[in-house]
């Protein structure tokens, strides 16, 4: 049997290890880069970067829950949904925890979406959700235990825990739409064929 369902969730694979490639390949680079960047006062112009980036995750929250043709209060719930994650996550938090929410909400996104390509072609995926968040958490850990023996960088608990939010936060909200496009569908379906 090979190895990926489809070519579909091949490709999404390989963005999720380029992401967590990512994010180990720069654990020691972004203390460095955010201190050169608070000196040089450029830290405001980071935190446009920081909603830019947020917007591109509520656009991935959107496109992953409704898919097909979607009607107004489905695009209004998803809209909802993606809106108040994005201000969950820009509330009073710090830099470096925003740019941890931001790379752990999208690789939340990506594991989420290869393991439902791959339940969808047939393969058994329980909880595809829940695989996704404990994936992101884990790799939110082992990037934790790489800065413990980096000089520069502390292991901190604190950033797992923004890890874990950020992946239940797109995951979740990911969920949610899917959810209500079913809802409003089987509530469609039958009103279509009441007499």
């Amino acid at each position: 049997m090979p190895r990926f369902s489809s070519k579909r969730e091949r490709r999404l694979w390989i963005w999720a290890l380029a992401v967590v490639v990512a994010i180990y390949s720069t654990a020691d680079l972004a203390r460095t880069l955010a201190d050169a960047l608070r000196e040089s006062g450029l830290l405001e112009s980071v935190a446009m970067l920081f909603s830019g980036g947020m917007l591109l995750i509520g656009a991935m929250i959107l496109v992953q829950g409704l898919r097909e043709r979607s009607r107004g209060v489905e695009v209004g719930f998803g809209l909802g949904v993606a809106g108040i994650a994005v201000i969950g996550f820009a509330r009073g938090i710090s830099a470096a925890e925003r740019s941890h929410l931001i790379e752990y909400a999208v690789l939340a996104l990506i594991l989420h979406e290869a393991l439902v390509e791959r339940r969808r072609q047939g393969r058994h995926v329980p909880v595809p959700a829940a695989l996704a968040i404990a994936g992101t958490t884990l790799v939110g850990v082992i990037d934790e235990c790489i800065q413990f023996f980096l000089p520069s960088r502390t292991f901190d608990w604190f950033d797992i825990g923004f890890d874990l939010l950020a992946s239940l936060l797109a995951v979740g909200s990911s969920v949610s739409i899917r959810w209500v496009r079913r809802w409003i569908g089987r509530l469609r379906s039958r009103s279509s064929r009441a007499p």
